[in-house]
């Protein structure tokens, strides 16, 4: 067994979080389980805690792990509030310990051919991305509600995706909503009553990006990507269970239809950014996907939140100029015209979080001569 396969063992086989479920504590060999997260973030046996608990813990857990010295995958988002992101990444940064961001489309492998063509230049420059993103059915109502919203818990993997794929920051963001399916959610607040939305994001050099999503489609899971570049195009297609396709009078095409579940559509992915982050912990190189990309995947959602809601364009230094911090850890969202005297607020996300793990070592590496 190769170091890696132990390290990923050891942390995996350590603890599994559950409510007190002996069959699958059983089932997966595992010796110690709790449904304290606390006992585990603790635990002097850990090296790195995973984090996929339901959003309104994780910027309280990822604190907790930065206090006790634990590197931390998180899944997206890292925080439902985007002070609370900040407070939750710098204290991370300020611990010395690495922090990934789960958002796992960026590992699929539809999307990285995508992004390895872009920077091959295979289609030439950008022009244009478009995305697309249909579940097989739509969440319950008690789901919906107090979920942040379409954009904050759907469209945010497009919206990250777009990022990813454009290799830039954007500049602003046009977006509308309706709701077409489940006619209940319509009773709720802002883009939590929207079962269906689109985007527009714009990013230097004029490329554009074109998002839509939707809580349904009835053919099973739609996700797609497309770039548009000055020598061709790139695209990728829905993920089958099999390449089957029937042929007669009346039909011709796949056997079966589109993964209808999202475990089964991105195991593959979650795989391998599993894979990927164990590596840099083993290796101590760089996350491939950071907390500062997480801290950008939901300030283009609020972005999109406040276009919708305001029928305008945004830009999402906006969004940013509304968080001040008295220190890195401490974090509030002010209305511009009261932040305090002398005080001017942040435009690039960059300017809100103190250097990461990474990026200390590496300058601690360059200033040693390459050795560390």
């Amino acid at each position: 067994m190769s170091p890696l396969s132990i390290y990923l063992i050891s942390f995996v086989s350590l603890f599994l979080l559950i409510e007190t479920n002996t069959i699958a504590a059983a089932q997966y060999g595992v010796p110690r389980f709790t449904s304290d997260a606390m006992d585990v973030i603790t635990d002097p046996e850990v090296d790195a805690v995973w984090i996929c608990s339901p959003s309104s813990f994780h910027a309280e857990q990822i604190k907790a792990c930065a206090a006790n010295g634990k590197h931390v995958f998180c899944e997206k988002p890292l925080a439902t509030d985007l002070a609370e992101t900040v407070e939750a990444i710098n204290a991370c940064n300020e611990a010395g310990v690495k922090l990934m961001t789960g958002l796992q489309r960026r590992f699929d492998p539809n999307f990285k051919r995508v992004k390895t063509a872009i920077e091959n230049k295979e289609v030439g420059e950008t022009i244009m991305i478009k995305l697309c993103s249909r579940d097989p059915s739509p969440p319950p109502f008690e789901y919906v509600k107090g979920g942040g919203g379409i954009f904050a818990d759907m469209a945010v993997h497009d919206l990250d995706m777009s990022r990813f794929l454009a290799g830039e920051d954007p500049i602003d963001i046009l977006a509308v909503g309706s709701c077409h399916i489940d006619k209940s959610i319509e009773t709720l607040e802002g883009s939590e009553a929207f079962d269906t939305a689109s985007c527009i994001v714009r990013y230097p050099n004029g490329v554009q990006a074109m998002i839509d999503v939707c809580r349904q489609s009835s053919y099973g899971y739609d996700q797609r990507a497309e770039v548009l570049g000055t020598q061709g195009m790139i695209a990728t297609d829905n993920v089958y269970p099999n390449t089957a396709k029937i042929s007669k009078e009346s039909f011709t095409g796949n056997a079966d239809m589109p993964f209808d579940f999202f475990l089964s559509r991105y195991i593959e992915a979650y795989v391998t950014e599993t894979v990927a982050f164990c590596e840099s912990l083993v290796n101590d190189t760089p996350v491939p996907c950071t907390g500062q990309d997480g801290l950008a995947a939901l300030i283009m959602a609020l972005a999109a939140d406040k276009s919708a809601e305001e029928n305008r364009w945004v830009t999402f230094k906006e969004i940013v100029e509304s968080v001040y911090c008295a220190d890195p850890l401490n974090c509030e969202l002010l209305p511009y015209d009261v932040f305090p005297k002398g005080m001017q607020p942040s435009s690039d996300p960059k300017d809100l979080l103190t250097a990461d793990y990474d990026a200390k070592k590496s300058k601690e590496k360059l200033i040693n001569g390459g050795v560390m």
